[in-house]
């Protein structure tokens, strides 16, 4: 029975009972019996998956939410791979962003800032403090990530963001519907909150960035912030950030 470690991160017991039920509805038509054995240090769902079709079973979720490496030398230049962002207090040249490298001990990548500038600004040179701002960066934020560089035997690995994320924000900001990023809740308990409080009205989609991880697409004219206070108690154990696309697009524009 062996166990692997998803690429998705569970914030609270909640959220652990929640994949359960996932996994279990997911692969409902397999011949597999599935268990969460728990998380890794910093969060990773870590599933032990046995059976006739455990094969199946691993491809499909390989394929719907990925696996972390776990090692670095699982890691190969040019792996894409759908990391969290870590906190920004350490750097103000780099954002570190956790890919699942955790044995025998945690290794993160890093985006230069530099090439932060190249991808989401045309090459201006905005400080590090005013990029995370722009683009609603926060803490456990999904991000996709292509290996750029990888030295195994200083145990460092170096990203860029990945098209399709690139492609992602540059489709966010041409929107300009403002979304609230929300971490911590599942797309039920999202809903259940809009509903509450008679907000689906103000809402074009929920987007899936993650099984706990979404973004909420706001109708135009419909303040993304003014969300968080009205949802919030419905949804306690959750963090929120900000996207603002008109003000991106106007900083940019200048």
């Amino acid at each position: 029975m062996p166990t692997l470690t998803l690429l998705a991160k569970a914030y609270n017991n909640s959220n652990i009972k929640y994949a359960e039920k996932f996994l279990s509805s997911t692969l409902k038509n397999l011949k597999v019996d599935t268990e969460i054995c728990g998380t890794t240090s910093r969060g990773w769902i870590q599933v032990s998956i046995s059976g006739e079709d455990e094969k199946v079973a691993m491809h499909y979720l390989a394929k719907e939410i990925g696996f972390c490496p776990t090692t670095i030398d699982n890691v190969q230049r040019f792996s894409l791979i759908n990391g969290r962002l870590l906190g920004f207090e350490k750097s103000k040249s780099e954002l570190r962003v956790d890919i699942g490298i955790f044995s025998p001990k945690i290794v993160d990548a890093t985006i230069p800032l530099q090439q932060l500038q190249a991808q989401l600004t045309d090459g201006r040179k905005l400080a590090l403090k005013k990029i995370i701002e722009l683009f609603g960066f926060c803490e456990n934020l999904p991000l996709q990530v292509k290996v750029s560089k990888i030295n195994k035997e200083k145990s460092k690995v170096e990203a860029i963001l990945s098209e399709r994320q690139i492609n992602q924000y540059k489709k966010w900001t041409k929107s300009l519907l403002d979304r609230l990023i929300i971490l911590g809740a599942n797309q039920n308990e999202i809903q259940q909150a809009l509903r509450k409080a008679k907000l689906i009205r103000d809402i074009v989609q929920i987007e899936t960035l993650g099984l706990f991880e979404h973004a909420v697409a706001c109708k135009l004219g419909t303040d993304a912030e003014g969300l968080i206070p009205k949802i919030g108690k419905n949804l306690r154990n959750a963090n929120f950030s900000i996207f603002t696309p008109r003000k991106t697009f106007e900083f940019l524009e200048k």
